[in-house]
């Protein structure tokens, strides 16, 4: 599976608050994305925004295995995200939070996980190595909640969530 990544809007999610971002938020995000390819084994796309102080030509750069597209000057990362989901079709997943992106990019096929999701997965893989924290068990003599009770079994997601988890699986 190819995973093609909107690199502004994971690093909003990342990065340094504040909506500036710089050359070392990227490279710190590249470095956590290149681990996350190394344990995963996807193929790692992710792309910049370079629609209004870029190169007049697209350029791609390859950095501890993932391919990094600066697109060219005039041209929003958006358009190449489409690009390169039309190219690769149902192989491929992108990860954005534009909603008209998703939008195209789910009538070629792709699947689509939003950045804070990918932000979240990306977390929980260098939480992984840390020991985790001791939490506390709640009392069983807390009063109900005021909820009814549901019928079914409580262990079973519902369907919908069901078949968005068997497709999430493959990251």
């Amino acid at each position: 599976m190819h995973v093609i990544i909107d690199g502004y809007n994971l690093l909003a999610l990342t990065g340094t608050a504040g909506g500036l971002h710089s050359e070392a938020d990227r490279e710190s995000l590249l470095r956590r994305l290149a681990s996350y390819r190394h344990q995963k084994g996807h193929a790692l796309t992710i792309v910049f925004d370079g629609w209004q102080q870029g190169k007049p030509i697209e350029s791609r750069e390859h950095r501890a295995g993932v391919q990094v597209i600066f697109s060219k000057r005039g041209e929003r990362a958006d358009q190449v995200i489409e690009r390169l989901a039309r190219e690769y079709g149902t192989d491929c997943a992108v990860v954005t939070s534009d909603l008209e992106v998703i939008r195209s990019v789910q009538a070629q096929g792709a699947l689509i996980m939003r950045a804070a999701e990918f932000a979240q997965k990306l977390h929980a893989q260098s939480v992984l190595k840390q020991p985790m924290p001791y939490k506390e068990l709640a009392d069983e003599d807390s009063e109900p909640r005021g909820r009814p009770e549901k019928k079914g079994n409580p262990r079973k997601l519902p369907k919908a969530l069901r078949r968005r988890s068997r497709q999430l699986k493959r990251f």
